[in-house]
């Protein structure tokens, strides 16, 4: 058995023969727990992609836990190398191969939409500032960083450029032809994304290099040392410190605002290429895909206006609430109230969540839309990441709820968190049925029954007319 949809011989060309127009639809009988599995032509660049990912994690995971052991910079060395491929690879498809013809005969419309697209370039944008500020840091420090360390962000910002472009306007390409290159530069680029994401998870040398000038200052103020000691010591501290300039201190706190929007970046991009190399080689029937185009006529008509007016305010809210609670529960006098605060807007929004969902299950199941057939590696994709997600807030709330229960409800603050714990759990469960059921259900499904049962009646009332 091929376990590799829409791949069915070991050949570059890309025209498809008999039997594989046979088996367009092989990919919707598929055991879903095997579509993650490399296999086939998938199973060379699934290889790559593993042990290029399990080598650069020991590495960088080596360099976080013990960071004196690693003393040629090898993670940055070896991430380096990655993106300088993954350039070498997205130039050569950008520039040379998708220009030839048959390369991209289909396209998944489920993939890259808008919303996505325009989410990753706002990440690419913040992104960019933050290499801007990256790179004025390193220029100014560079007699105390690594060679690796100082050109790594002059990489990176060019990686991330040409990457955030193949995704905008390749990301919903079915590749057919040079499949292996394809899927090993896709795959090649996707370990560069994780590992990137996880060095700027681990690292943490930003803040650590400010607790370092903190505690010098504090040595220095405490000295009683001779005046000329006194300015060997603090020439001999300054000279890779970023205190001593005030541009540098600059890019150094941009580059710490702005790192978080870097490490959405990576995980989304990631989620995107890997898509994409999912999609290569996939053959799709005529109709598979059914875009539905969002108009004005549909956001007035549909409802969809209200709620978009209705999230906006509860987002306001939720905004006004966090800043509250965050300046009123460090003041003795307040705490109380922060906490009351805190509770009251969840305990009264959870509950309206929570029937929203289970309406929103109860229309599914009245409009009776079949689930789409077939496996679909974006929609798995966002069901697994939303469970994945899930998990943790599942694991928190019901740690909180076992504390709550400990502690017991003795006074208002108790029965408040019990309150909040299992408010948390129903809303959480509701909400990620919604959305699973809503990603599978099938949007043109309930048009065709509507349109077959007026068929129906057009057929009984002309039987009726030519009787009489």
């Amino acid at each position: 058995m091929n376990l590799d949809p829409g791949a069915t011989e070991l050949e570059f060309s890309g025209n498809p023969t008999s039997d594989e127009q046979d088996n367009q639809i092989q990919d919707q009988e598929m055991d879903p727990v095997l579509v993650w599995v490399p296999s086939g032509r998938r199973l060379i660049s699934g290889l790559l992609g593993m042990n290029l990912v399990l080598l650069g994690a020991a590495l960088v995971g080596g360099q976080a836990f013990n960071p004196d052991g690693l003393r040629h910079q090898e993670p940055q060395v070896f991430m380096l190398l990655l993106m300088g491929i993954s350039l070498i690879w997205m130039l050569w498809y950008l520039l040379w191969a998708r220009k030839q013809p048959g390369i991209s005969p289909h396209k998944d419309h489920h993939a890259g939409g808008i919303t996505v697209i325009l989410v990753l370039i706002l990440f690419a944008a913040f992104s960019m500032l933050l290499y801007i500020c990256r790179i004025g840091y390193m220029i100014s420090v560079k007699e105390c960083k690594p060679a690796a360390t100082v050109l790594s962000p002059f990489i990176e910002a060019p990686f991330l450029v040409m990457q955030t472009y193949l995704l905008w306007a390749h990301s919903k390409d079915c590749i057919h032809r040079h499949k292996i290159i394809t899927r090993s530069g896709l795959m090649v680029i996707l370990s560069a994304d994780l590992l990137l994401w996880l060095n700027a998870v681990t690292e943490d040398t930003i803040h650590e290099e400010i607790e370092l000038e903190k505690e010098d200052r504090l040595h220095f103020s405490n000295t009683n040392s001779s005046e000329a000691d006194g300015s060997d010591l603090a020439g001999d501290s300054t000279l890779c410190q970023c205190s001593a300039s005030a541009a540098c201190l600059t890019f150094r706190k941009g580059f710490e605002i702005l790192y978080p929007f870097n490490i959405e970046f990576y995980l989304m991009a990631g989620c995107m290429i890997y898509v994409m190399w999912k999609n290569v080689g996939r053959r799709m029937s005529p109709g598979h895909h059914v875009t539905q185009k969002v108009t004005l006529h549909i956001v007035y008509q549909g409802g969809i206006i209200y709620g978009l007016v209705f999230g906006a305010l509860v987002l306001a809210a939720g905004v006004t609430v966090f800043i509250l609670y965050q300046v009123w529960v460090s003041q003795q006098q307040l705490r109380l109230t922060a906490f009351l605060v805190f509770y009251g807007y969840h305990l009264a929004v959870m509950p309206v969540m929570s029937l929203c969902s289970l309406t929103g299950l109860l229309v599914h199941r009245l409009e009776r839309k079949a689930h789409e057939g077939g496996h679909n590696p974006t929609r798995s994709l966002d069901v697994i990441l939303l469970v994945a997600a899930a998990l943790g807030q599942l694991a928190l709330s019901y740690f909180s709820l076992v504390a709550a229960l400990a502690l017991g409800t003795g006074g208002l603050l108790g029965d408040l968190d019990l309150s909040y714990s299992l408010l948390s759990l129903l809303e959480l469960i509701l909400q990620n049925i919604f959305i699973i059921e809503g990603l599978h259900r099938h949007p043109n499904l309930f048009a065709k029954k509507k349109e077959k049962w007026r068929s129906s009646i057009f057929k009984v009332l002309s039987f009726h007319l030519n009787v009489l």
